[in-house]
């Protein structure tokens, strides 16, 4: 916790973050931002020539296909709703009865029809289903957004709002698994490239209850989910800066996503911390960009 606490005052204290008072809700600097630019553009370098479809979804997503994706049976410890003040004019004299005298002015406050996007896929798998059958060659999707997950931390790489950076392939097991490994390949290659040692570990999500501890013991067992891992503010305890998922069917059948035969999709993702990467480069090479290594500049801004 102190290597925690320590790395996040020094990146308060030379403005990269932003401190709001909550913690894992930080603004960022321009140098900051800079940095998470350069390496997006190092992602289309590795991933450009792929030909995926780029969409880009806000950071709230559509409360039925929330519902629908099952994710408050896995982690409803992380999800995040939006609520809305929906009463009469009785009710906010009443709203703000509470907040002059600081009691819980939420309270009367109602679930609206959007939910904080948990993952940057999870508003694509029903969009592509309406579209009817993939094609023979299955489909490739480039997606960025802010994603939530009610986690507050005192570490830095443990946000509660960050971005994730995703390539999700849909098609046959093969075509898939190759799609996850020409990724991992590309993950060493890539950190390798800006400077950074790294270890690709089997790893599984953080389920919540009982139930979760064997979901978890599957996921592993089966080798469905892979992280690359980063020292960052420990070295005992190095973070997921990556992850590459294999979702067998699930995805294919929970959404109805058919391949031109009619066969059900496998579905794939390689996700990318953004901020965690950022964080990762910073803890490694300095909070000066300018005295970065040359080639950890150069691979970064050319």
């Amino acid at each position: 916790m102190d290597m925690q606490t320590s790395f996040l005052d020094r990146l308060f204290e030379s403005g990269l973050l932003i401190d709001t008072g909550i913690d894992g809700l930080y603004g960022r600097s321009g140098q900051f931002e800079d940095v998470i630019a350069a390496f997006e553009r190092l992602i289309d370098t590795f991933g450009g020539s792929d030909g995926a479809e780029a969409m880009r979804f806000p950071p709230g997503m559509n409360r039925a296909f929330f519902e629908k994706s099952g994710y408050m049976k896995s982690f409803p410890q992380l999800a995040g709703t939006v609520h809305s003040f929906c009463g009469s004019e009785l009710d906010h004299v009443s709203l703000l009865q509470c907040m002059e005298v600081g009691e819980d002015w939420t309270k009367g406050q109602e679930a609206t029809d959007i939910v904080l996007t948990p993952a940057a896929c999870y508003p694509l798998y029903p969009t592509i289903a309406k579209r009817g059958n993939l094609p023979k060659t299955g489909g490739l999707f480039d997606l960025q957004s802010y994603c939530f997950r009610h986690e507050p931390s005192k570490d830095p790489a443990r946000q509660q709002l960050f971005r994730m950076r995703e390539y999700v392939c849909m098609g046959t097991e093969l075509h898939v698994t190759d799609f996850r490994q020409r990724w991992m390949d590309r993950g060493v290659e890539m950190m390798k490239a800006v400077g950074l040692e790294v270890t690709i570990d089997v790893a599984n999500d953080p389920f919540f209850g009982r139930a979760g501890k064997m979901l978890a013991n599957n996921q592993r067992d089966q080798n469905l989910k892979f992280e690359l891992l980063i020292p960052i503010t420990s070295a005992a305890n190095p973070t997921a800066c990556m992850s590459f998922n294999y979702h067998q069917d699930a995805f294919g059948t929970k959404w109805g996503l058919n391949l031109e035969d009619g066969s059900v999709a496998h579905t794939a993702c390689v996700g990318f911390g953004l901020e965690r990467i950022a964080l990762a480069l910073f803890h490694h090479h300095g909070l000066d960009v300018k005295q970065w290594p040359a080639s950890v500049r150069k691979a970064l801004w050319g």
